[in-house]
């Protein structure tokens, strides 16, 4: 869960199967009669017919001929929709009732957008907008996973394979166009230790995955590609103190348990990705700097969203 601020009301947002899920409870929490608009919004006829679009565009199970008779009933003074009814007559997906502290009506974010808009145009814009800087965020910051990843994996991977040129190349006396199989061969030590099979094996084992041009080390957790650049350092230095391969097996597959038992009882991506599910809000306060955008919604802010029809 994630949240942002518009208009000083904090606002959930969750991450489900189908995409983002904005709290349109959230949304009206500061609104005269805030549950109440909620309904009004689903009785619209306009709304219904836009929730029936966005769920045949984007449901499969969706009970378009209960739809139809659902468009009929809609614009007469006796029709009425909650967001139960129109979730177990239709199969929709685009809305769903939560329970918990967190609890609350949920809308697919093109939904919630469209919430937005009924609320009162400056809210929406503001709520696409800081919806997107939330985004751009969170984007940033689990992009440091990929990296963390890309860096783990060669972090070591030179200071290895120096150790095997200039220490076991030399004493194997190999023809220059075989010494590649001292490289692999030390790899694939590695390989057994960590993941319990040879480079090959796993190729063998996983054809379809070779041909998607991914390796054994590709699917490898943080924590395995962390203990993999640790034990390409530490082999590199028992392969300079001449230690026999079966003494350097024993140690590294130590290692491997003991570093793996380490890194299992915590959670280096979670700590990677935010501190917590306030993360956006507390950089919007941490901010001293107002955008463009920002200063010129400054006069808007302050606008009280018009009075609806009752």
């Amino acid at each position: 869960m994630s949240k942002i601020k518009v208009q000083g009301t904090e606002i959930n947002i969750i991450s489900l199967q189908e995409g983002d899920f904005i709290s349109l409870t959230n949304m009206v929490a500061n609104q005269e009669d805030g549950s109440k608009l909620i309904e009004k919004w689903l009785t619209n006829k306009n709304t219904i017919e836009f929730l029936g679009i966005w769920e045949q565009l984007n449901n499969k199970s969706f009970n378009s001929p209960e739809f139809g008779g659902i468009m009929n009933e809609a614009g007469t003074n006796r029709f009425y929709m909650s967001v139960k009814q129109w979730v177990s007559r239709t199969n929709a997906i685009g809305i769903t009732a939560r329970t918990g502290s967190q609890g609350g009506t949920y809308a697919h974010r093109d939904i919630a957008f469209n919430f937005g808009l009924y609320i009162s145009p400056v809210f929406n814009l503001i709520l696409i907008k800081e919806f997107q800087r939330l985004k751009e965020i969170e984007s940033n910051q689990y992009g440091i996973e990929w990296n963390v990843k890309r860096v783990l994996s060669k972090a070591n991977y030179q200071i290895h394979t120096n150790a095997v040129k200039n220490y076991i190349v030399p004493k194997a006396g190999y023809a220059q166009a075989k010494e590649w199989l001292l490289y692999a061969d030390e790899a694939d030590l590695l390989n057994i230790v960590l993941f319990g099979c040879t480079a090959k094996q796993w190729r063998d084992s996983n054809p379809q995955r070779v041909l998607n041009g991914e390796n054994i080390r590709d699917m490898a957790s943080i924590n395995e590609l962390a203990i993999l650049s640790n034990l390409e350092s530490l082999n590199s230095i028992l392969i300079k103190n001449g230690l026999p391969k079966r003494d350097r097996f024993k140690i590294l597959k130590e290692t491997v348990i003991d570093q793996k038992r380490t890194l299992d009882s915590m959670d280096i991506v979670k700590t990677i990705k935010k501190e917590s599910d306030t993360t956006f809000i507390d950089h919007q306060k941490n901010n001293t700097e107002n955008s463009t955008f920002d200063q010129k919604l400054k006069g808007l802010l302050n606008v009280p969203p018009p009075k609806k029809d009752k």
